[in-house]
């Protein structure tokens, strides 16, 4: 992967900042793992979406909780009341449906329901035909191509790497041991 901002090639796709110009790469990182789908961030005061799963948990929750209070008090009603087989009959029934519907529609929703989509996965775009057929190539004389990238120049900064090799031009090989043959025939003579 390379930096965005200044074209240093990063050593690993985990790093967080580009090693020269300190460039945040997280939203790199994750532009890349998706596709280069921008994912779609809700804002603050925006209520979070609850997933058909975590509804469902709820409801059952609610329900268990809701027989801890409504049981027992039915149950002293009952007990007040001189022959009220009606208040027994609804006590049977609240105490059925909360302590055993509760879990039930827990355990219903955790099972078979959808859970909650992925946050960071954005929609992805539907491509009905990705690559032309090679006869639809053939047949244009003409080729789509790309426009040209525009050139990046990185900007200049404290830790940028001066240019040595243009400062000056280092003498041939050839050159040195010419001078040094030269330099034999003469102290022969």
């Amino acid at each position: 992967m390379f930096c965005p901002h200044c074209g240093q090639q990063q050593s690993s796709g985990v790093i967080r900042f580009c090693s020269r110009c300190g460039f945040p790469l997280d939203g790199v990182i994750q532009l890349l793992s998706n596709g280069g789908i921008l994912p779609a961030y809700r804002a603050p005061d925006e209520p979070v979406p609850c997933s058909p799963r975590k509804r469902g948990v709820k409801q059952g929750g609610l329900l268990l909780l809701s027989g801890a209070v409504v049981v027992p008090i039915l149950g002293v009603l009952s007990n007040f009341a001189p022959h009220s087989t009606f208040l027994e009959i609804i006590l049977a029934f609240a105490a059925i449906i909360c302590f055993l519907g509760g879990p039930l529609r827990m355990l219903y929703a955790a099972v078979f329901e959808e859970p909650a989509p992925n946050r960071f996965a954005g929609p992805r775009p539907y491509v009905s035909n990705p690559m032309p057929a090679p006869q639809q190539f053939a047949a244009s004389p003409q080729r789509i191509a790309m426009p040209a990238a525009p050139h990046h120049q990185p900007a200049p900064s404290w830790r940028a790497r001066p240019i040595t090799s243009e400062l000056a031009t280092p003498p041939s090989v050839t050159e040195n041991t010419t001078r040094l043959l030269d330099k034999e025939d003469r102290s022969d003579q």
